[in-house]
């Protein structure tokens, strides 16, 4: 059975409530919902349709976050309250986006520079600090001149069509594979690159990159580009949940991985040939058997990342894996 659609009532309570102390939500949002029913009750005894009377009892009670800070006794100020809550959400909003990019593409420039990892540390932490600084500074400098400014006028009153949906209950548990996919997945295409800027020394062996140095003319850029299609299914599946959709878009992914990625090893272009004399590849006798097991783990890994898809999807539809296909 499928839980009952969230209300306006349900979003308002909920968009207020997690602005206050844990301790306090519980009962914080008893009484608000006791307020915001007998307020509709009210109007439902003069004749106002249901639709309407939650509607007209949420604008008037305002911005959520507003009504909880009131509550809470905890004054939004920036200069002054007027624009307290557009500033809070703009400038969360430019740290969330701004400063992930600038640092991602400082990094990645470092790195195809050929800089010391004390170098790119320095430079990435140092670039994401000052632009902490100079967001805070010039976001600030803008709300502060309109709140002194007599002739600005109010931004655009809230509505309650500006709720929030209600958080999926299973994206909790998604979050913790969003941070591990994205962990994995950066720290993959930074080992693709690090190996080409920096390479490794082995033994008294000059320094050389492990992977192919020819593949840089097609491959490594593809396996970078569909690294980056994987962060952002990645993103899709936290935000969406698992559908028949992300699961084709899953098994797409992984075919375009794999099945190359296997091709490139079984012609032996995969890796440096200097870099296989170094290690003494192939090991003799050893070297089919250990060809075969890294294949089968290989595409039983790609194997079990579909399976788990598709079992995922079917649960988070209220069905089991055994129901598949039934009618």
């Amino acid at each position: 059975m499928s839980e009952p659609t969230p209300t306006l009532t349900d979003r308002y309570i909920w968009a207020a409530a997690r602005r206050m102390p844990e301790t306090q939500r519980a009962e914080f949002g008893r009484e608000l919902r006791e307020r915001i029913g007998d307020e509709v009750d009210a109007r439902l005894a003069d004749g106002t349709a249901p639709a309407d009377a939650e509607r007209a009892v949420l604008v008037e009670l305002g911005d959520p976050d507003a009504l909880a800070a009131d509550y809470a006794d905890r004054p939004m100020q920036l200069i002054g309250p007027r624009y307290f809550l557009a500033w809070k959400r703009l400038l969360t909003l430019l740290y969330a986006i701004v400063l992930p990019i600038a640092g991602a593409g400082l990094l990645l420039a470092q790195l195809l520079a050929g800089a010391q990892p004390g170098e790119v540390a320095a430079s990435v932490v140092s670039t994401v600090l000052a632009l902490v600084v100079h967001l805070a500074f010039w976001v600030t400098l803008v709300f502060a001149i309109l709140e002194r400014s007599p002739k600005t006028q109010d931004l655009a009153p809230w509505t309650p069509e500006q709720l929030r949906e209600l958080p999926d209950a299973g994206r909790s548990g998604r979050l913790s594979d969003l941070i591990a996919s994205l962990v994995f997945l950066t720290l993959f295409a930074v080992v693709i690159l690090w190996q080409q800027a920096v390479p490794f020394a082995f033994g008294a062996a000059q320094a050389m990159p492990i992977l192919n140095p020819d593949l840089w003319s097609f491959w490594l850029p593809y396996f970078l580009v569909l690294i980056v299609l994987e962060m952002l299914f990645a993103i899709a599946i936290y935000v969406k949940g698992w559908n028949w959709w992300l699961v084709a878009a899953n098994v797409v992914l992984n075919v375009a991985f794999t099945v190359p990625a296997l091709w490139l090893f079984a012609t032996g272009q995969l890796f440096n040939p200097e870099f296989l004399d170094v290690i003494g590849w192939p090991w003799g006798e050893g070297s089919d058997v250990t060809t075969i097991v890294l294949v089968v783990v290989f595409v039983g890994v790609a194997i079990w990342d579909v399976i788990d898809g598709v079992v995922k999807t079917v649960r988070g539809r209220g069905g089991s894996a055994l129901a598949l296909g039934r009618v």
